[in-house]
């Protein structure tokens, strides 16, 4: 076993250098690892976001497991499937923290949500209740009058464009019928297109802020937080515009409890995420209720977990059928067959009979994974990986795409076949949530896999088949499909989808 060492200490200042300039930062041999470079600042001010080519081209020189020592912490980088299931799945509790985020620290917040809390009764309490109030299959239902709407929201606004129009931008409708769906969840209130709109701009703006701007406080934040310290007003400020617009709707939803849970209107339904955060009360903190700015950091990542992500999704399997009109008319067939002519809609009743869908969607997720890296995690204690010892705090993540695009793993795995999904295909019973072995993890794996990989992909397959339903899918001259990717908070097309939308069926307009 080889312990993870380093023999020349990097600063907070020249980390950048990693990402670069290095000659062997990786320890695929029985000695400490070497590294050297000339030092610079650019990823002070830069994004870090150039780190998944670096790495990809270390793992071909030295192997699946690579290590750099970013300022005072030291980082693992695991590829290989095998050393990320022994980590995740048979060392889970070992792995199951998270290492702490010093701009929240800054910006006055504390850890208690459910991706940032280290794992321990806090997280328990917080992950629990999402499963179990929000995600069950129970509660899960009581939302397909929600689906419904927000699948006529997208069908009208994806067939708007008249003739002469320039193809659309499909993302952007994804992504504002998702924020229609999951805001309505989270506050249990159907809000007009303002208002969905409003939110739906904080979120992102903040979400897309921070992940750019934040990272440098992570090095010598007592200096940092004084030369940068306009990054943490401005991200200050935008904190407080999410909390304008949602403290209003946990105000409605006390109210809305007060009365019993009679509505006022009929756009209030019956449950909401924000009713099961109103009812925690905190037993390591004296029973005490969560805070407004607690519920406030919640609701936030309930919508940024299932927004972005499930858009994403829908823009790179779209993109895939419409470069792929034979695997699109086969589904298509496959819908037919199993949806009566005269129905409105495909239901989610319908789509557990489509085996050719859920391999659509399989593929669409092995493939164009929305997040290359899952959210890392820390080394509770000293611990093996890959025949490495991982000291105990290091900071450890995997790279879900190239798992998922592992050559040794997969036939042609930059060929989108769906069929590879089905009986006799090199996918055949693949498990996404690795619990028996890991050959692609979308959601990541293990304690700390994804709370709503179930609702993702129950939304994944009831969108795509609505939106086969309804239109077909074509490329059009000028815009063609290129498969170019591009770091945001997801991983997303550099060049956005704009098909043409032949629509396949009558439909009869609908409110809104």
């Amino acid at each position: 076993m080889v312990r993870l060492e380093w023999n020349m200490w990097i600063s907070g200042w020249e980390w950048d250098l990693f990402f670069s300039t290095l000659a062997s930062p990786i320890f695929n041999v029985k000695c400490a690892a070497y590294c050297h470079g000339i030092s610079s600042v650019v990823w002070l001010t830069n994004s870090p976001a150039e780190i998944e080519p670096l790495l990809r081209r270390l793992f071909e020189r030295h192997g699946p497991v690579v290590a750099l020592r970013v300022g005072a912490r030291l980082s693992v980088f695991v590829a290989d499937r095998r050393a990320a299931h022994a980590a995740l799945v048979e060392r889970g509790a070992a792995l199951a923290d998270r290492p702490a985020l010093v701009s929240a620290r800054l910006l006055g917040e504390n850890d208690n949500t459910i991706t940032r809390a280290s794992y321990g009764p806090v997280w328990r309490l917080l992950r629990r209740n999402l499963v179990a109030e929000t995600l069950h299959p129970s509660r899960v239902r009581l939302f397909a009058p929600a689906r419904a709407w927000v699948r006529r929201i997208l069908v009208d606004k994806l067939g708007e464009p008249g003739p002469g129009a320039p193809p659309p931008r499909v993302v952007e409708t994804f992504q504002y019928a998702m924020f229609c769906l999951l805001v309505l969840m989270c506050f249990g209130e159907r809000l007009d297109e303002p208002a969905v709109r409003a939110i739906a701009a904080a979120q992102r703006e903040t979400l897309i802020y921070i992940s750019r701007n934040m990272p440098v406080f992570a090095f010598f934040p007592p200096v940092t937080k004084h030369l940068f310290r306009a990054r943490l007003h401005k991200a200050r400020a935008l904190r407080r515009r999410i909390k304008e617009l949602f403290l209003p709707l946990i105000n409605a939803r006390r109210e809305y409890r007060r009365r019993g849970g009679e509505p006022k209107k009929e756009t209030t339904f019956e449950h909401s995420y924000v009713d099961t955060l109103l009812d925690i009360k905190l037993h390591e903190d004296g029973d005490r209720p969560l805070t407004d700015d607690e519920i406030i950091l919640l609701c936030s990542e309930f919508l940024n977990a299932g927004t972005d992500t499930t858009s994403t999704g829908l823009q790179w399997i779209m993109a895939e059928l419409v470069k792929k009109p034979s695997i699109q008319g086969k589904l298509y067939s496959e819908i037919k067959a199993a949806t009566d002519d005269d129905k409105e809609e495909v239901s989610e009743e319908d789509v557990h009979k489509m085996p050719y869908l859920k391999a659509v969607i399989l593929e669409g997720l092995r493939k164009h994974p929305p997040g290359h890296f899952v959210l890392p995690h820390k080394a509770a204690e000293d611990m093996e990986i890959g025949g490495y010892l991982i000291p105990k705090g290091t900071t450890v993540n995997f790279m879900v795409a190239e798992m998922g695009r592992d050559e040794r793993e997969w036939k042609n795995p930059m060929e989108f076949s769906p069929e590879r999904f089905l009986p006799g295909g090199d996918g055949e019973g693949v498990d996404v949530t690795g619990t028996n072995g890991i050959r692609m993890m979308p959601f990541g794996v293990g304690r700390r896999i994804c709370a709503g990989h179930g609702i993702a992909m129950l939304h994944l397959e009831y969108f795509v088949a609505n939106m086969v339903r309804e239109f077909e899918w074509q490329e059009v001259p000028g815009e063609e499909v290129d498969f170019a990717e591009k770091n945001e908070f997801t991983t997303v097309m550099k060049k956005p989808l704009r098909p043409r939308l032949v629509p396949r069926r009558t439909r009869s307009t609908s409110a809104h």
